[in-house]
């Protein structure tokens, strides 16, 4: 029995042998795009060239204390280890903007609890895995049995260059993937698979001298093109690193309080970056539009709960707190910031009062009040 997509289109189940391989390929990507996914090409399951560049990123301990980086390098260089007969990868994006940002320009909200705007609304990761699965069982129906996988930045994978490698883009000077027509924010996705498909061929680069990214940068983390020294990245310290972020990092982190979209903002391309097709990325609990101190009275129960099904979640509640305390002490000053700030001293851990003292003498320092 043929079964029907949610656009009410037939599948009708063929041998595999019987299919024209362009043809199937080009069935497949516009199965993708029926899913809500903004693009879709196919992979060479093959990232060795990447490895001499990765190996220096690893040597120089720009990867912080993300040390399962540094493991499973064979089977980032050659997908097959990690999906033995993996012959070709769908690889997928699905642009997250809720709402075109104004070109070239970073906001000034220092009041303001700024999220990386794709971590406002569901947690992409959930989203991108379900869709590969749907998408994977429409190609079943299509063509009968065959082996698949879904990633979304869940496995040692080298996502950016297999979607590089197959036209999705280029990467710019930010690390970060760009599309000529869609710029770049958008997040990926991975479906391995051991169907014999066409390659589609790689694009071309087109940042030129541009070095925007980098002159913008809060903390100076982009250290050279296309190297990102995480150890400086206000993404990783807001989200990935749970320890006492260094003194002279926590003027540049400002108010961002989990991650940054500054060098994506900043970035030309980002004049033509499309919204999302889908409503999963719509803000959740105004975290489009929420102050610091409002978000500072979160008490941990209700961080768990406003952060379910949420990116947010995973950087943990006294992390948010330390995060969100910077955040203050780089605000105006405020008698309400330094009074909020004093009473919560007795909540936290020390970690996260080692930031608060920050904040307080950040505050102070405004009015030249000793404290």
């Amino acid at each position: 029995m043929a079964s029907t997509t949610s656009s009410g289109k037939s599948l009708d189940k063929i041998e595999l042998q019987q299919l024209d391989p362009q043809e199937l390929k080009t069935w497949i990507k516009t199965q993708a795009l029926d899913l809500g996914f903004s693009d879709c090409v196919i992979a060479k399951p093959d990232a060795q060239d990447q490895m001499p560049r990765f190996k220096e990123y690893l040597k120089r301990g720009y990867h912080a204390d993300m040390h399962y980086l540094e493991e499973n390098l064979e089977k980032r260089a050659d997908p097959t280890l990690l999906v033995p007969g993996t012959k070709s990868i769908i690889c997928v994006r699905m642009n997250y903007l809720v709402a075109s940002p104004k070109p070239r320009y970073v906001p000034f909200e220092p009041n303001s609890a700024i999220i990386a705007r794709y971590a406002r609304g569901r947690d992409y990761h959930k989203v991108m895995r379900g869709r590969l699965k749907t998408l994977a069982s429409r190609i079943k129906e299509k063509v009968g049995d065959f082996e698949s996988r879904p990633f979304a930045d869940s496995a040692p994978i080298f996502e950016k260059s297999l979607a590089e490698s197959a036209g999705m883009g280029w990467t710019g000077k930010h690390t970060l993937l760009i599309h000529k027509k869609s710029g770049s924010f958008f997040v990926l996705g991975e479906l391995f698979t051991s169907l014999d498909l066409p390659f589609d061929q790689p694009a071309t680069a087109h940042c030129g001298s541009c070095t925007a990214c980098i002159d913008i940068c809060p903390t100076q983390a982009i250290v050279e093109p296309y190297m990102l020294d995480a150890r400086k990245c206000i993404a990783y310290l807001t989200i990935e690193y749970k320890g006492i972020i260094p003194e002279e990092l926590r003027s540049g982190i400002g108010n961002r309080i989990f991650g940054c979209d500054d060098c994506q903002l900043i970035c030309p391309w980002n004049g033509f970056a499309k919204t999302a097709l889908i409503p999963d990325f719509d803000p959740r609990h105004s975290l489009d539009d929420i102050s610091l101190l409002e978000i500072w009275q979160w008490d941990e129960v209700t961080f768990l709960a406003k952060t379910e099904g949420s990116p947010i979640r995973r950087t943990g509640y006294q992390s948010f707190k330390r995060n969100i305390a910077i955040g203050l002490g780089n605000a105006p000053y405020s008698a309400e910031i330094v009074s909020q700030l004093q009473e919560a001293k007795a909540l936290h851990d020390e970690i996260v009062n080692v930031h608060i003292e920050w904040a307080i003498q950040q505050q102070l320092q405004q009015i030249n009040v000793p404290e």
